[in-house]
């Protein structure tokens, strides 16, 4: 079963690989060929870089890929959720994301731009060994740096929901739930079954 992509940046679709988002969850990217599957489902890669990260799935390089790509994970989920509950971000999170940036940019180079484009251009993922972890760090730093709280939403864990981490970009920002026909629906399934159940006790 594959995750859906919901979160509106693919920093928060990384965040949403674990469900419901508590100790515990459901792990979508277990395995680097599981991340490899993902980060082609959210564009991250090419079909033909993808080709070139399957030699590395199952290698060593692979697994501490995979390691890098879930502490940055939970890095920005630790500054998401401190953010969002207005409390300063955990020093050894903001730590990771920035450590994993640098090393990622030092790995990066300037590549010749397009006939109608700029001079030059920031490839960042050279290395396939390195290339999901690399573009990975480079978008949790832009949502953490561009993201507008006030859009952000979690889907009620207290109500049923998963605990994701979504964008609300409804017109009336009056968005609840990752996504109606999964948490939303079995959120309203549950509350008629009770008040059912209710019912039928009261009518006893």
């Amino acid at each position: 079963m594959e995750p859906r992509l919901v979160g509106g940046h693919v920093a928060l679709d990384l965040v949403n690989t674990v469900a419901p988002r508590v100790p515990g969850g459901v792990e979508y990217i277990g395995s680097p060929r599981e991340l490899l599957a993902w980060a082609r489902r959210v564009d991250l890669l090419t079909t033909g870089e993808a080709g070139d990260a399957l030699a590395e799935a199952g290698s060593a390089p692979g697994e501490a890929g995979l390691g890098a790509v879930i502490e940055i994970r939970e890095a920005t989920y630790a500054v998401l959720t401190a953010a969002l509950a207005h409390r300063e971000p955990p020093a050894a999170a903001l730590a990771t994301v920035s450590a994993h940036w640098a090393a990622a940019a030092g790995r990066s180079k300037l590549e010749p731009g397009g006939p109608d484009d700029p001079p030059v251009r920031l490839a960042v993922g050279a290395d396939p060994a390195t290339r999901i972890q690399d573009r990975l760090a480079f978008a949790a730093l832009d949502l953490l740096q561009t993201v507008d709280l006030a859009r952000v939403r979690v889907c009620p864990l207290d109500e049923g929901g998963c605990g994701w981490l979504f964008l609300d970009r409804s017109r009336n920002a009056s968005r609840r739930w990752c996504a109606m026909a999964d948490c939303g629906t079995q959120a309203k399934s549950r509350r008629l079954t009770a008040r059912r159940r209710v019912a039928r006790a009261g009518g006893g």
